[in-house]
C-alpha cells in the first residue's frame, strides 16, 4: 500500500469515527498519524525529480513570492510593481522559471518573485512542486494572486500550501518540548486545553517516536497546533490574497467573490494598474519593515534615506545594520518620535519605531 492510499485509509477512518470522549484520543492519534505520513510523502517527493531547484539569490530587504494559479496575471503585475520583465502570454504555464524584480517603496527594496504557477499536488511533487515550494519557503510574504471569476483558486492555494507545511498568517505555538534521555513524558500546560489533554500529547509525540521529554504549553491550541509543535519544521509565513483582473467582471461579481475568502482581500487590475499603490502599501507593511532616520551629534537628521529595518529591531539592531563596530563601541543613544520626549536616552535594548530618528553615541 502506498503513502498516499494509507493517509486516504486513515481520513475514511476518521470521517466514519463519531467525535466524542471516548474517541477524542483514538481520532487524534489517527490525524497525528497523518500529519507523519504526509510528512514522509512530502520528503518522498523531495528526493524524486531533478536534484536543483530554481536559483534564486535572495537580495534587498526582503523577499516576497507571487502564487498563483497558472494564467491569473502574475507576470503582468510584476512588471508594473518592478522592473522585470516577466514574459505575458494569454495561455497557461507562461512563467517556466522564477523571475525576480525589484519593487523600491519608502525607500526599501523589496524583492519580488513570479514563480512557476502552483497546481493541486504540488506538495507532492507534482508541476514542479519540489522546486516551486522551496522558493517559497524563503519568502518574507506570500502574495495569493487569483481571478475573481474564480474565487475557489485562493483555498485550493491555501489548502495546497497547507500541505506543504506553511502557515498562513500564524505565529508558532507558545509549545516547549525538551526531550531527554529517560523519565518518560511530563506534560505541563499553564492554560485550559479543551482539545489537548496529557494521554492526547502522548499519543501525538509517540507516533514521532518521541517516549521521553518535557512539555509545556503557554497558549491555548488544538491538536493540529500541537502536531506542528511537535513536527517543528512548519513554516510561519504572512499571506495577502489578491484578486487581479478585476476590470474583467461586474461589481456585483467582484463583490460575491470577496465574501467567498475569509481574510481581508486587495482588488486591483495589473493591465489599467488599478490599486496598485494600494499593494504596495500593503505588502511593505505585510513584511514588516520600518524607517529609521539616523542623526550627527549636534546636526539635523538625514530625512532623505532612512535605514530600513524589520520591525521589532533594538537599538544594538540598528548599530550591527550600519556596522558591527558600532554595535561593539555602542554606550547610549537618543532618540526622537517613539521615545516618551524629544531626545531621550536609551540603552541598547529599545525597540525603535518607523519614522523614529535616532542618534548613536559612542
Amino acid at each position: 500500500m502506498s503513502l498516499e492510499e494509507k493517509i486516504t485509509e486513515l481520513e475514511d477512518e476518521i470521517r466514519r469515527t463519531s467525535y466524542n470522549k471516548a474517541t477524542m484520543h483514538h481520532i487524534g492519534r489517527l490525524k497525528a498519524r497523518i500529519a507523519r505520513l504526509k510528512d514522509n510523502a512530502r520528503a518522498k517527493a523531495s528526493k524524486k525529480g531533478p536534484k536543483h531547484g530554481y536559483s534564486v539569490k535572495k537580495t534587498g530587504d526582503a523577499t516576497v513570492v507571487m502564487v498563483g494559479f497558472p494564467s491569473v496575471g502574475k507576470s503582468t503585475l510584476l512588471n508594473k510593481l518592478t522592473n522585470a520583465k516577466s514574459t505575458i502570454g494569454a495561455y497557461h504555464f507562461t512563467t517556466l522559471t522564477v523571475v525576480p524584480g525589484m519593487m523600491i517603496y519608502n525607500h526599501a527594496k523589496i524583492q519580488l518573485l513570479d514563480i512557476p504557477g502552483l497546481i493541486k499536488g504540488a506538495a507532492v511533487g507534482k508541476g514542479s512542486g519540489k522546486q516551486v515550494l522551496s522558493v517559497i519557503r524563503n519568502s518574507d510574504l506570500i502574495l495569493i494572486i487569483a481571478d475573481p471569476k474564480e474565487p475557489q483558486q485562493v483555498e485550493i492555494l491555501k489548502n495546497e500550501l497547507y500541505e506543504g507545511g506553511f502557515r498562513l498568517n500564524a505565529v508558532p505555538p507558545d509549545v516547549i518540548i525538551k526531550k531527554k534521555d529517560k523519565g518518560g513524558v511530563n506534560f505541563l500546560s499553564t492554560v485550559s486545553l479543551p482539545e489537548l489533554d496529557e494521554e492526547m500529547a502522548r499519543e501525538v509525540l509517540n507516533e514521532y517516536s518521541i517516549h521521553n521529554a518535557d512539555v509545556l504549553v503557554r497558549e491555548k491550541i488544538g491538536l493540529s497546533e500541537f502536531i506542528d509543535a511537535v513536527n517543528g519544521n512548519r513554516h510561519y509565513v504572512p499571506m495577502v490574497v489578491v484578486f487581479n483582473k478585476i476590470d474583467t467582471v461586474s461589481e456585483a461579481k467582484l463583490k460575491k467573490a470577496v465574501e467567498t475568502i475569509d481574510c481581508d482581500v486587495l482588488c486591483v487590475s495589473a493591465s489599467s494598474e488599478k490599486n496598485l499603490d494600494k499593494l504596495r502599501e500593503s505588502i511593505f507593511r505585510h513584511v514588516g519593515l520600518i524607517r529609521v532616520f539616523l542623526k550627527k551629534i549636534g546636526e539635523e537628521p538625514d530625512l532623505s534615506e532612512p535605514l530600513i529595518i524589520k520591525k521589532g529591531t533594538r537599538i544594538m539592531g540598528v548599530c550591527r545594520t550600519i556596522h558591527k563596530r558600532f554595535a561593539a563601541d555602542f554606550k547610549f543613544a537618543r532618540v526622537w518620535g517613539s521615545s516618551k520626549f524629544d531626545g531621550q536616552r536609551v540603552s541598547k535594548g529599545y525597540a525603535v519605531s518607523d519614522k523614529d530618528i535616532v542618534e548613536l553615541h559612542f
